[in-house]
This record gives structure tokens, C-alpha cells and sequence, in this order.
């Protein structure tokens, strides 16, 4: 089984059983449930926004999507190939009533997904969520008659407008970044960032830009999760000299990974820690205060105190950390997957204004972006997992885990995270299969890979006491 339901959006493989895939079928229940949560809310407009990646099942989703909405009554307002962030900004810019954003983010190349957002562009909350998950199980809708159906409206302008929000930013400096003369390789793995991302360097004045799988046709050249190990291309690319700095984006360029100009990764942790320096330093008007989640290294919290300010950590999951943004009145926030959220311009993870934050940060510096790494407090997450039989009772297993570790700070609220001084180690069970995810955090590598090790031997043990 390979489609996943969750309230934040609808994930699958393509093809298949009904059910068991991201089918056509699939996809029009779930569009279907959406809409009627949206034709329920009669104080909103009857439009939503839709945008895709590049991946070859775009269009034939797309397709779907958009019929099924019009199908309910609703209109909408098709972007085409966009970006996840730009779906987010465009939805209050149309006073539209949602977005559907059509991609399965870092997943390979068979994955499609439906990504919901609300009336403000962000995911929408778990009451809606849980509730579009039961419409859709009793398929729990009806369609309009044809005096009633929606109409729809071809729009490519966003893509830049979401640019020219970005250049109308204080805190983007477009005369410094121009004037640093800037050489910049992109990855954008073939999908919309191919588009997106030399438009966005081109209009902050950067004019040499070396292209590496920006043909938005679909076709991924690497695994699309922006990790080291997949990125042998680009390090490759800037092991030759020829450039200051490699961008990375995942296929609907909400993550963004740097690659130093030694062709080292600057730690798609650090992307998120090195724009977050930035903005607390030019700060001079409220509290500093930033938020990551519970799976994020430990330098955002040493990077927030290091400017005054005060660091709150989220459970996992973007909305989440949102959530926890809002309440804190945070300036910047995000995830350690080298997902940016900046309020300022909206709440969401945003590949493209981190770029222009960073490389105002970078030209502000004046030194290579190695250097700039050096600054930061060096740690290492250890990142694994541990695959149970069905049936397992996970929770038993991470209560035992509580209690062999009682003694010492612990968080519930996403999992079991346990603190050790200047190390900590965060447990959390999926929720559609048997397995538990282990993460680790110290200042040296082999003390967090041990770290894991030693809670995976913990988690045997649990199983068979």
C-alpha cells in the first residue's frame, strides 16, 4: 500500500488499485471532500488556487484536480508549474478560498501528492483535515448542476510576482548582492526550481549562473531529497573553482541545500541556522525569538541566545512549527531540512526568499561561504531507524524507553525526546508503518551515531522484556 492520508494532504504512488494508490479515482474523492469542506464555509469565495511540479504525473492530476473542483462549483485559478511558496502567496493574493498544490515534494519520481492550504495559503488545520478524511471515506458530496459549474483561469504571472515580493524586502539587499559579483551553480533536479530559481538570481543581479538539471521535464537525475549523498553532481561542479557558491532545491522548492565553493555541503541543518544569523542580527524592532522543530539541531537555539534573543522548539511537521511561530510572535523559524519560514513575506517554507536572505547575508560577510560555515557551532545528527514487526506496540515501547531514562530531561509532545547536556536523541513512531525513527545530536560525529546506537540496543531490549 503506497497512498498515505494524512490532514495535511493526500500522498501516493501513481497507478494501481484504487485505495491503495494515488489513483484517478483517489484523486477526485479526495479533491471532491476538499471542496465541500470549502462550499461548507460560506463566508469564502469559491475559488482555489492550483499549482504542480514538474513530475511526469502532472499533468494528468492537474487534470483531474481542476475538473473536479470545476465539477463542484468552484472556480480556480491554474498556475501551472509553480512552486510550492508561490501556491502559498498566491491564494490571499486572489482572495481565494484555498490552494491545492499538486507534488510529492522530495519524494521519487512515482509519488504524486495533494498538499491543501487554507484561505491564508497555509495547510489547513486538523479539524478540516480529520473532516475531509471522512467525507472522503463515504464519499460524502455532490456535484453541481450544469448552471452552476466553476470556470477556470489560466495564470502564469506568479512565479514573478512572488519574486517581486521578495525583492521588495528590507532585509534583501539587491544593490549588495549584485555588486559581490556572485558565480552560482543550480540543482533544481529538473522541476519547477529550474524555472524559479536562475529567474529569482537573475533579477537580484547575479549574471553567471551554471544550470545543472534546471530542464523542468520531470525526469530526475538524482534522488530528489536534497541530501549529500545525492548531490555528487553539483559538489562535483563546484570542486573545479569556477564558482562562490551551489543551490539546491527539492522538486517544489520549499527545501534549500548550499554547497560550499570546495564543493563541501554547508549542511542543509545550517541553512536555516545561517539565515536565521542573519535576521536576528539586523533585528532592531521586536523580540528575537526563533523556532524549529524537535528534530533540528541544537545551533539555531546557540545562534538566537548568541543575539539575545529566545529559541522555542515545535513538534515535527511544518504546520506545527507555524503554529508555534505564531503564538512566540517569532521573526524566522523553520525546519532543519533547509526549510525557511519568514514571516514577513508568509508562513511557509520557502526555498526562493531564503536564497535572497542568504545571499544578502553572504555579500554583508565578504568572505567564502566556507568560511561563513565556520562561524556556526558544529554538530552532527545521527539519523536512523529501526523496522518492527506488524502488531508491534510501539507506544509500550517508547514508554519503557521513558522510563530507562526518567532521570533525565524528557519531551512528549512529538514522540519520546531525551536531553543529555550538550546531546540529545528524539524517538518518534510513524504513522503508516511499523517503525520508529531514531535522531541524534552531539558535537561529534561518532559520540551521535553511538547515541543511536545505543537507543536502537534499548528498543531490542524493550521488545523482548
Amino acid at each position: 500500500m503506497s497512498l498515505i492520508k494524512s490532514i495535511s494532504g493526500i500522498r501516493g504512488t501513481i497507478g494501481g488499485k484504487t485505495g491503495d494508490n494515488l489513483t484517478p479515482v483517489d484523486v477526485v474523492k479526495f479533491t471532491a471532500a476538499f471542496a465541500s469542506i470549502i462550499l461548507k464555509k460560506e463566508t469564502l469565495n469559491k475559488k482555489v488556487v492550483v499549482g504542480r511540479d514538474a513530475r511526469p504525473s502532472g499533468p494528468m492530476v492537474n487534470d483531474l484536480v481542476i475538473a473536479t473542483l470545476v465539477g463542484m462549483g468552484i472556480d480556480v485559478i491554474d498556475l501551472g508549474l509553480s512552486t510550492t511558496p508561490t501556491v502559498e502567496i498566491a491564494v490571499p493574493l486572489e482572495n481565494a478560498a484555498g490552494g491545492i498544490i499538486l507534488t510529492a515534494s522530495h519524494n521519487p519520481v512515482q509519488w504524486n501528492a495533494l498538499k491543501l492550504l487554507n484561505e491564508k495559503g497555509e495547510f489547513i488545520s486538523g479539524e478540516d483535515g480529520q473532516h475531509l478524511l471522512e467525507i472522503a471515506e463515504f464519499e460524502n458530496f455532490s456535484f453541481a448542476d450544469v448552471k452552476h459549474l466553476g470556470k477556470v483561469t489560466k495564470d502564469d504571472t506568479y512565479l514573478q510576482k512572488h519574486i517581486d515580493q521578495i525583492l521588495a524586502l528590507s532585509s534583501v539587499d539587491v544593490d549588495l548582492i549584485k555588486k559581490a559579483g556572485f558565480k552560482i551553480a543550480v540543482d533544481a533536479v529538473n522541476s519547477s526550481g529550474g524555472i524559479a530559481v536562475p529567474m529569482l538570481l537573475k533579477a537580484l543581479g547575479v549574471t553567471e549562473i551554471k544550470e545543472i538539471n534546471c530542464e523542468p521535464n520531470g525526469h530526475f537525475a538524482h534522488n530528489p531529497e536534497p541530501l549529500p549523498e545525492n548531490l555528487r553532481e553539483i559538489s562535483g561542479e563546484m570542486q573545479k573553482g569556477d564558482f562562490d557558491l551551489g543551490i539546491v532545491v527539492d522538486p517544489d522548492v520549499d527545501r534549500l541545500a548550499l554547497i560550499c565553493e570546495d564543493g563541501e555541503p554547508f549542511g542543509e541543518e545550517y541553512t536555516l541556522v545561517a539565515v536565521s544569523d542573519y535576521i536576528l542580527s539586523i533585528n532592531k524592532t521586536q523580540k528575537n525569538t526563533t523556532v524549529s522543530n524537535l528534530s533540528s539541531t541544537m545551533a539555531l537555539k546557540d545562534v538566537t541566545i548568541s543575539h539575545g534573543g529566545e529559541y522555542f522548539s515545535a513538534a515535527v511537521g511544518e504546520v506545527n512549527v507555524v503554529e508555534k511561530m505564531k503564538e512566540k510572535g517569532s521573526i524566522i523559524g523553520g525546519e532543519g531540512n533547509g526549510g525557511i519560514i519568514f514571516p514577513e513575506l508568509h508562513y511557509g517554507r520557502d526555498a526562493l526568499v531564503g536564497i535572497a536572505l542568504f545571499l544578502t547575508h553572504l555579500a554583508k560577510f565578504g568572505k567564502p561561504v566556507g568560511f561563513l560555515r565556520k562561524k556556526y557551532p558544529n554538530y552532527f545528527i545521527a539519523k536512523k531507524k529501526i523496522e518492527l514487526s506488524q502488531g508491534t506496540d510501539v507506544d509500550g515501547i517508547l514508554a519503557k524507553i521513558q522510563k530507562k531514562y526518567s532521570k533525565y530531561e524528557i519531551d512528549l509532545r512529538d514522540g519520546v525526546k531525551i536531553y543529555f547536556d550538550k546531546e540529545w536523541v528524539h524517538l518518534r513512531k510513524s504513522n503508516t508503518e511499523p517503525i520508529i525513527r531514531i535522531y541524534a545530536e552531539s558535537e561529534f560525529e561518532t559520540k551521535a551515531d553511538n547515541l543511536a546506537d545505543k537507543i536502537i540496543m534499548d528498543i531490542k531490549e524493550a521488545m523482548i522484556s
